[in-house]
């Protein structure tokens, strides 16, 4: 149970630095949201899984309890989380926000 627990945890770690790195090089305002908005949803998702996991090891009613609710976390999460990433997208389309376009001839 560690085991899954240690490879989730490490998993959402590489997930949330993926993000990390995506939001620093990523070139505009559009391309920087779909890493922000993506990997760290699955690295939350990962993380708050492996907490419920591990508070399921004592198969108890309160215990249990405790790993509904980071569940419920979770699901929230991914309902919340896509969907502020769209709406952050929209406002800066409705704000005049333009997306990159690589320049001809020449790098990034």
């Amino acid at each position: 149970m560690s085991i899954l627990v240690t490879v989730m945890l490490a998993l959402g770690l590489v997930f949330f630095a993926g993000a990390a790195v995506g939001i620093l090089r990523f070139p505009d305002f559009y391309s920087r949201l779909h890493p922000a908005g993506k990997m760290d949803t699955l690295g939350s998702f990962l993380m708050l899984a492996a907490l419920a996991v591990q508070e399921l090891r004592h198969f108890d009613l309160d215990h249990v309890l405790v790993a509904v609710k980071i569940m419920l976390i979770v699901l929230f999460y991914f309902i919340a989380s896509p969907t502020a990433t769209h709406a952050i997208v929209d406002a800066g389309l409705r704000a005049g926000q333009s997306a990159w376009t690589k320049p001809r001839g020449g790098r990034s």
